[in-house]
């Protein structure tokens, strides 16, 4: 149960992304400089952790060895999977996007072949139940979403469902025995960095500098979602990464950012509390979650690794 409950957390904490974003979007802010800021900011915040920790010479030493792996799963796991996620921001309401967001579910199991694992199909069943819910959240306000919006505020964050856990695995993969989780994120922080200076640069022609509010925003996304969110996730998936089922379980936590955000978009943005189709998807939500909690439940537990 333990890497269930640090995967709900890091979902507490991840819905801070989606709030922040439609707030820096209402505000006028680039969604270049709402992605790109997060990661730069994280890089003190990190180092001053991994350094305290006296790990910045295996990272350093695991960057050299490999830079190519580095920044090719960097990219594809930060830099695609986090502007896609802002990109998104600026076509759909934070709603849409955190349950778009849940394809991950699915996305995360799918993958296994890529890692010489079978597609946990029983695990999976699970998660096409909060997928369902999720569904039925987005078809309670459907009506009022253009075309446009269904394209440019879905189809980036599809990608970055896929992204995500692509990114995470393979380092998981590689490094699960070499570097903790601090010591990953750190690693894949600047190795993305040069996705993020490109992107800056194209922001930068079009709009100047970005604005105080947005730089201070885009802090506290770096240190509750960027720090605090990713090593909650990252360390709930190293403890089951070598076992599908449980991979997946964890993974299927991330649904409970739907739940997180309508509740914060409802105490700082003043949304109104969900009713009809959306409850009853938010309680589909909560049963696949609750089933896979007993599931994993019944499972040996898991060592700390």
């Amino acid at each position: 149960m333990r890497p269930i409950v640090i995967g709900i957390l890091s979902a507490l904490f991840f819905a801070v992304t989606f709030i922040l974003n439609q707030s820096m979007q209402g505000s006028g802010g680039h969604w270049i400089y709402s992605a790109a800021l997060r990661f730069y900011l994280m890089v003190p915040l990190l180092f001053v952790i991994v350094g305290y920790r006296h790990r910045l010479g295996r990272v350093w030493s695991a960057l050299r060895a490999a830079p190519r792996f580095w920044l090719t799963y960097s990219t594809i796991g930060f830099g695609i999977f986090y502007s896609g996620i802002c990109l998104a921001a600026d076509y759909a309401p934070g709603w849409l996007i955190a349950g778009t967001w849940q394809v991950t579910i699915l996305a995360g199991p799918l993958l296994a072949p890529l890692f010489k694992q079978t597609i946990p199909w029983a695990s999976l069943r699970y998660s096409l139940l909060i997928v369902a819910g999720v569904l039925l959240m987005q078809l309670s306000v459907a009506g009022e979403v253009s075309v446009t919006t269904l394209v440019l505020g879905i189809v980036p964050v599809i990608l970055a469902a896929v992204a995500y856990p692509l990114g995470n695995r393979k380092m998981m993969e590689r490094y699960g025995d070499e570097l903790g989780v601090f010591d990953r994120i750190l690693g894949m922080t600047l190795a993305s960095l040069p996705f993020w200076l490109v992107l800056s640069g194209l922001a930068y022609l079009q709009v100047g500098l970005p604005s105080a509010s947005q730089v201070g925003q885009s802090g506290l996304v770096a240190l509750f979602s960027g720090v605090i969110a990713t090593s909650l996730f990252f360390y709930a998936t190293t403890l089951v990464r070598t076992e599908p089922i449980r991979l997946a379980a964890v993974e299927a936590t991330q649904s409970f950012e739907i739940l997180f955000t309508i509740l914060g978009e409802m105490v700082f943005l003043h949304a109104v509390f969900p009713t009809g189709l959306a409850l009853i998807g938010m309680l589909l939500v909560m049963l696949g979650m609750t089933i896979h909690s007993l599931k994993q439940a019944e499972q040996k537990p898991v060592p700390n690794h």
